[in-house]
């Protein structure tokens, strides 16, 4: 009983003690609310490195290594198609365009495998499945390789489609799909850090909020006591320490706040929709390479066409549409979506895109991309209509030209239309990146500027009381 005195008369009991703990009081929980602010923003930060310089870039080499394996086996069949009888009879512009295409594509699966690489050190499974990749496209440029050299040999063209085929089944059943893995793992894992970080945002905007109420309370019954004690209406140090704190907590909880959206605007808004226009670019250039292997390899037409017809129905999926049927199939969908946006009757990685329109001219450039589809579509078609025809020459030469009206031509207008709406994604992408860190840089310091300030108010403020008592 005799402590329990001791200790209510020295922390309670009397005006100057009273004014000392709800000062001890004022201050801890003002360094509470600063370490709080501190850690998240030190988090935000990390969040927004982890996400610009390894989250992102890792998903997008695997996505770029997915396109570049099938940009090289495209080229290569391009090349054997356009290269004649050991040049005799070469398509000149085809074939110097596919041997410039074919370096590019093999240059960049160099640099993509090593930057993966590094990405997968301390993952096992993405070590392993990086190794494998490495492995198998050394084995698969040998069979490309051994493929051109007996291309270019007089006749040598029957044991060059021997190794290209072989080439191309391992392109098919070991490389694409390890680099397909590699392309969801590093976008599972980026989705896992975006969703712990919104869990840690919420939690710490919850705890900012409670802190801040707490501090102002203790402030408000802080400004009471002095206000009935000593009779006066304000105390205008703890006055102004209550307006710091509030601004504080604004601005901390806008911090936090904005860091969520942006976070939210950087991943499901802007990198959705590049991961799916980037698996619809790498889907593109295997169905264009299937043309070209239909064309090369009389023996494996009917596995070409069903494949082509198969990668179609993955940009743009149509139940039980047939290559025959497609095209008025497509041209009927559309115009029904293009009277009514929400009529999406049609599936795939067209429909993922144009279900997550954000950003200014975002629908103009994704309805332009899937219209330039169509016209490449008309001509795959055009294409198998000439070589039925026996009009093979005609065929190889429309199906590989670049001038106005061939299908090169409008593919390569289809992949512009395609990298105008990626590009815009990705410009914000980095917009929001550079908005979450300007964020927390901008906002931190005055929030922890206005807390100090707060403390040293309160301090000023409660001086002159407690030295009525000395």
């Amino acid at each position: 009983m005799a402590a329990r005195a001791a200790l209510r008369r020295r922390f309670w009991a009397t005006v100057p003690a009273r004014l000392r703990l709800l000062r001890a009081a004022t201050a801890l929980l003002t360094a509470a609310l600063t370490a709080l602010l501190l850690l998240a923003g030190l988090a935000a930060t990390g969040t927004w490195d982890s996400v610009a310089d390894r989250d992102a870039p890792r998903t997008t080499s695997a996505a770029d290594l997915n396109l570049a394996l099938n940009d090289m086996d495209a080229q290569a069949a391009n090349i054997l198609l356009s290269s004649g009888d050991a040049g005799k009879g070469r398509l000149t512009t085809p074939y110097d365009k596919a041997v410039g295409f074919y370096g590019a594509a093999r240059r960049e699966i160099g640099h993509d495998l090593r930057t993966l690489a590094v990405a997968a050190e301390g993952d096992r499974a993405d070590e392993k499945t990086v190794e494998s990749l490495t492995d198998d496209f050394a084995e698969y440029q040998e069979l490309i390789g051994r493929a051109l050299e007996n291309d270019g040999r007089t006749g040598g063209k029957t044991s060059a489609l021997v190794d290209y085929r072989r080439a191309t089944d391992l392109l098919q059943d070991r490389l694409l799909p390890a680099s397909r893995t590699l392309v969801s793992s590093n976008d599972s894992a980026f989705n896992a850090e975006y969703n712990a970080a919104r869990s840690a945002l919420a939690a710490q905007l919850a705890a900012v909020v409670a802190l801040g109420m707490l501090l102002l309370a203790v402030l408000g019954v802080l400004q009471w006591y002095l206000a009935r004690r000593f009779r006066r209406i304000l105390n205008p140090g703890v006055l102004a320490a209550t307006v710091c704190t509030l601004l504080a907590v604004i601005l901390g909880a806008q911090m936090l706040s904005a860091s969520a959206a942006d976070l939210r605007g950087a991943r499901r808004d802007a990198f959705d929709s590049v991961v799916a226009l980037s698996r619809a670019r790498a889907i593109a250039y295997d169905a264009n390479a299937d043309e070209s292997r239909y064309l090369l390899d009389p023996t494996r037409r009917d596995q070409y066409a069903r494949s082509f017809l198969a990668k179609s129905q993955q940009l743009y999926g149509l139940k039980g549409a047939t290559l025959s049927t497609y095209d008025s199939e497509v041209a009927t969908t559309w115009q029904a979506y293009d009277s009514d946006h929400h009529d999406l009757r049609f599936t795939g990685e067209f429909r993922r895109e144009l279900d997550n329109i954000t950003f200014p001219g975002e629908r103009t450039a994704a309805e332009k991309t899937v219209e330039t589809y169509a016209v490449y579509q008309r001509d795959d078609r055009t294409i198998r209509a000439l070589l039925a025809a026996g009009k093979e020459r005609e065929a190889v030469e429309f199906c590989m030209g670049w001038t106005a009206g061939t299908s090169n031509a409008h593919f390569a207008a289809w992949m512009t239309a395609l990298d105008k709406v990626t590009d815009i994604n990705r410009a914000h992408f980095t917009a929001s990146v550079r908005a979450g860190r300007s964020t927390v840089s901008d906002l931190l310091p005055w929030a922890g500027g206005l807390l100090l300030a707060a403390l040293l108010l309160t301090a000023l403020g409660l001086r002159p009381r407690l030295a009525e008592f000395r």
